[in-house]
């Protein structure tokens, strides 16, 4: 399948649907599984039988690239293993199975393509062998390969065409949305229909492809370098004349009680209306498969529900921190994770906030605005031990929040100091004279947000080092301040501080 090389994005809407168009629409969709599957089962035979041939087994011995190339595509040609191929195979089972009115030529094309696509994937080793359709396993969109096709938008009535259907999209007034009108003005590349279950109903909605960058929502700064040090609970971010360290998703709260408890009510449901799928220790047989009651079911509508609401949540509060960043700065420098390690040592904070997610998010939007995300390497920089005063890496406990100056100047918090560092790196290289004139302009912002203290700190006989004010759980609490304007300040005395000592926070 072809690439889009032009920039695109994405308008999600919601439809009016009655109740009959939605059934019209689910015999739409089920038609389109089924045609998926049968496709799919297509592209697995001729892959297979390709695989088998003696020319391909001979073809695989030859050195040169090239040569080796043009003969793994002269034999796909031979045994039908082509997008041509296999749209044609596709059209012709809709035709076979008089589903003219039901998915035309366009939308056959998009499925067989999409098969193909993911036997690529498979072909190549990149991905696993590709599943079939099922019930557990619906099929949720359709889309064509144009907006002149089967799946037409209407701007002028605000309606898109389906076939035979024509169903109203729910607009919102231009004062209330002014975002999505402007968006509207760009040019659709093509349509997609889909449909989610949400708090147990199904749900249409219609995806329009736009041509070109989507209009921005927020101030952005351009050309400004942002160091971030990305925890699985906590972000750093440093800009020009910023410097927090706040709660990552903090709008995210898991109801860990309520899930939990809606597990076991589907355990207990699934042990008692299926007991020949358990042994007698408890434990599952393998190979069985359990016909879900109707209790079950509910739970299960009601538990996916719940995860619903914290995805949409989730995202919502990801654009939002990645909004404040760019107005900080387009060029965002952090260090390279490793979020499988993320999951494995702090697996409910990463379940709950998505480190992973958040900065490929970032990526996007900060390329979508003309700069990108740069990726440091982690082992070299070792941003967490570094000390740009005496130029020496340091290791440090997990505990040992705040890093002491190695000239006895004060101390710093940890991670906000790893995102300075990362915002002075050039090259995928400390340089000490370039930090040490970002610290000179750097230090006055560290000191007026109290996360650096120029009193000695603390240091226990066990070795850890402890920071009298301010109270870093209570900073962390309070988060970006509303505007994220970089002129705009908020104070705030800690309760119950004898110094009297008023944190100053600069607002992103």
């Amino acid at each position: 399948m072809k690439r889009t090389v032009t920039p695109t994005f994405v308008l999600t809407i919601p439809l009016v649907v009655k109740p009959g168009e939605d059934r019209t629409m689910i015999g739409r969709m089920e038609a389109g599984k089924r045609l998926y599957n049968a496709t799919l089962g297509e592209a697995l035979r001729r892959h297979g039988l390709l695989k088998q041939s003696k020319d391909w087994q001979a073809t695989r011995t030859i050195a040169d690239k090239k040569l080796r190339g043009s003969e793994f595509q002269r034999l796909s040609k031979e045994a039908g293993f082509t997008p041509a191929a296999m749209i044609t195979f596709a059209r012709h089972c809709k035709n076979e199975a008089g589903w003219k009115d039901r998915l035309g030529s366009n939308v056959t094309q998009r499925i067989a393509e999409q098969v193909f696509a993911a036997m690529q994937q498979y072909a190549f080793g990149k991905r696993g062998r590709p599943r079939f359709k099922g019930n557990n396993r619906p099929l949720h969109s359709l889309e064509a390969t144009t907006n002149a096709a089967n799946i037409l938008w209407k701007l002028e009535t605000g309606c898109i065409e389906f076939g035979n259907l024509t169903l109203p999209a729910l607009l919102p007034s231009k004062t209330r949305d002014p975002y999505l009108h402007q968006a509207l003005t760009n040019k659709t590349k093509y349509c997609r229909v889909l449909w989610r279950n949400v708090n147990g109903e199904r749900r249409w909605f219609m995806q329009l492809m736009q041509a070109g960058v989507a209009p921005i929502k927020h101030e952005q700064s351009c050309g400004e370098i942002v160091g971030l040090d990305i925890g699985p609970s906590t972000i750093a971010v440093v800009g020009d004349n910023s410097a927090s360290l706040v709660k990552f998703c903090d709008t995210v709260v898991q109801p860990w009680k309520e899930t939990r408890r809606l597990q076991r009510a589907m355990d207990r449901s699934k042990r008692a209306t299926n007991p020949h799928c358990f042994n007698t220790n408890g434990t599952w047989k393998k190979g069985q498969k359990f016909t879900p009651s109707k209790r079950y079911t509910e739970i299960r509508t009601e538990y996916a529900e719940v995860e619903r609401k914290l995805a949409a949540e989730r995202k919502r509060s990801h654009g939002e921190l990645a909004n404040q960043i760019l107005g900080l700065g387009n060029v965002i420098q952090s260090e390279t994770l490793s979020y499988i390690a993320f999951q494995k040592n702090y697996g409910k904070s990463v379940k709950v906030r998505a480190p992973g997610m958040f900065v490929e998010q970032l990526r996007r939007k900060a390329e979508s605005a003309g700069g990108k995300l740069i990726d440091l390497h982690t082992w070299s920089l070792k941003m967490s031990q570094y000390d740009h005063t005496t130029e020496v890496c340091t290791k440090k406990p997990l505990n040992q929040r705040w890093h002491v100056l190695g000239d006895g100047s004060g101390v710093v918090q940890r991670d906000v100091y790893s995102a300075f560092l990362a915002r002075c790196v050039m090259n995928n290289t400390h340089h000490p004279s370039h930090i040490e004139t970002m610290w000179a302009a750097q230090k006055p912002v560290l000191l007026q947000t109290g996360w650096l203290r120029s009193e000695p700190a603390k240091i226990e006989p066990s070795g850890k080092i402890t920071v009298a004010t301010p109270l870093e759980q209570v900073v962390c609490d309070r988060g970006f301040a509303a505007g994220h304007g970089l002129d705009a300040v908020v104070a705030r005395r800690e309760p119950g501080d004898p110094s009297g000592f008023a944190l100053r926070i600069p607002c992103l």
